[in-house]
């Protein structure tokens, strides 16, 4: 990995100097006007403001999109009288839903003044069609229920990536994605728990199955918090009211020293590029499609949490023991989570720090495939969760690699998350309960499609490298960056500044 205080800046020569105290990469190349103190000070209070609320609502996501999971181990299917195929199509239909709304939603996202309105907006509707869904009486109901709430859950993933991405630098972003989606793993450990004491206690009250009031209550509270929520996140750095002048001046031109911009007193060229031609843009860069290659590869190797209370249920424990037994290996996701995006944060290395967790997830996999024991594969189980370290530093490779313009950096989010989901569709039916209780052939297939994605995962490390190495070329013949008068405002912002460097 090199030495542990540097950022690769290129193929020949991947060490620097560390980051200064403000956590500003050494590569950047204009010098801040401001008081790296204020900096500071204005970094500890965006997290104290947006962490808490964000997290809440990533586990609040989470739970309602899993919750059908766990209401299966109490008899949904026999009540709304759901084939296996048919089950499988209510978990699958969510995510076509998903990822057909996810590139059309950050676009909506780049020209609002107000995320915080429209995101909160999204998750008061997800509550309400998750809680519409414990009044479903058949298939077809199940199905239209899981669509809709896939269609508008889209929104909020990717939309939280490019909404931190607006605030924070590259160097400050892989610790932040994987703080935020430590909600979701957390949604893993305890939604189980929440459910195995709504399983337990609620079935026949009022008349209703014990899964109806699982679906309606946490849909319910989705409701309330959102409500909450709204008052206390912020918009944008330019939008935001309770900023100052200056703190607005800090926000906005520390990104711009970050992404080597000669201007750092705004957001220059960026504002000029609409959200269509942020598309364009995105679709024409080979970056995109090999991040989002690597995505969809690791989010269909990770497909077993969708699974996960049938898969711990193979180890004869009864329903409620079950779903107990489901939180511990997501808690121990999140403690390997934290620190390997801490250290990829201090490095600036991103490849090994996806490998790792990785070759680890496989090793879980491998041991569920060799043995029937209850220990080991209990064991087996928690190995599999650190997959999700892998995938928590490519979200974060996403704004590392498309620092700019801000409409190129939304829509290159929502692509390579869509095609990550996208994954997941073939890897809900790679579960089928005539496989079961051990599923040896659904970890084998596991095993070979998270191979596959760390070889994209290195291919992409190879691409990264050589544009570094080109970069070193231009600049060695160069002075400074050329700007050609028939380029366009979006070339321009698309163009890499002097002295920016990708990381890999």
């Amino acid at each position: 990995m090199g030495d542990e205080k540097a950022a690769p800046l290129s193929g020949d020569d991947p060490v620097s100097t560390p980051p200064d105290e403000t956590g500003r990469p050494p590569f950047a190349t204009s010098a801040p006007t401001w008081n790296p103190a204020a900096e500071k000070a204005l970094v500890r209070r965006l997290d104290l403001l947006i962490f808490p609320v964000m997290i809440l609502l990533f586990i609040l996501n989470f739970i309602d999109r899993s919750n059908f999971a766990a209401a299966r181990l109490r008899g949904l299917e026999a009540d709304l009288r759901l084939t296996d195929v048919e089950y499988q199509t209510c978990i699958s239909i969510l995510l076509v839903g998903y990822v057909a709304m996810q590139v059309p939603s950050n676009m909506i996202l780049t020209a609002v003044r107000r995320p915080s309105w429209y995101l909160c907006s999204c998750v008061a509707a997800w509550g309400l069609i998750s809680a519409a869904t414990g009044s479903v009486r058949g298939a077809r109901g199940a199905i239209l229920c899981r669509f809709f709430l896939g269609c508008v859950e889209a929104s909020f993933f990717p939309g939280s990536l490019y909404f931190l991405s607006r605030w924070y630098t590259r160097r400050e972003m892989q610790l932040r994605v994987t703080v935020l989606n430590a909600g979701n793993m957390a949604a893993q450990a305890f939604g189980g728990l929440i459910a195995a004491g709504i399983l337990t206690d609620m079935q026949g009250v009022m008349g209703l199955a014990a899964w109806r009031w699982l679906l309606i209550i946490e849909g319910a509270v989705t409701v309330a918090v959102a409500g909450g929520a709204v008052l206390v996140l912020p918009d944008y750095p330019q939008t935001t009211g309770w900023l100052t002048a200056e703190e607005k001046r800090i926000a906005i031109g520390r990104l711009a020293v970050d992404a080597g911009a000669e201007d750092i007193e705004g957001e220059g060229k960026d504002d000029e590029v609409s959200a269509l031609e942020g598309l364009r843009m995105a679709c024409r860069d080979p970056k995109v499609w090999l991040l989002g290659l690597t995505y969809h590869a690791t989010i269909m190797g990770l497909s077993f949490s969708f699974f996960f209370p049938t898969i711990t249920q193979a180890l004869g424990y009864n329903t409620t023991t079950t779903l107990l037994l489901t939180a511990p290996p997501w808690i121990f996701a999140i403690l390997v989570s934290l620190p390997n995006a801490w250290h990829a944060d201090y490095t600036g290395e991103r490849f090994l720090h996806y490998f790792v967790p990785a070759l680890v997830c496989i090793v879980g996999y491998v041991i569920s495939v060799t043995t029937t024991a209850t220990a080991p594969r209990y064991v087996s189980m928690f190995l599999m969760t650190t997959g999700y370290a892998s995938g928590f530093v490519t979200l974060a490779w996403i704004s590392n690699t498309i620092p700019r313009p801000a409409a190129k950096k939304a829509a290159a989010i929502a692509i390579v998350n869509a095609m990550g989901n996208i994954g997941s569709i073939p890897g809900s039916y790679m579960w089928p309960q005539r496989w079961g209780p051990l599923y040896v052939k659904s970890f084998a297939i596991e095993i070979a499609v998270f191979g596959f994605a760390i070889l994209c995962a290195l291919a992409l490390r190879f691409y990264l490298r050589a544009e570094n190495q080109r970069l070193d070329r231009e600049e060695a013949v160069v002075s400074s960056v050329g700007v050609a008068s028939g380029d366009t405002a979006a070339a321009q912002a698309d163009r890499p500044r002097r002295g920016f460097r990708y990381l890999y």
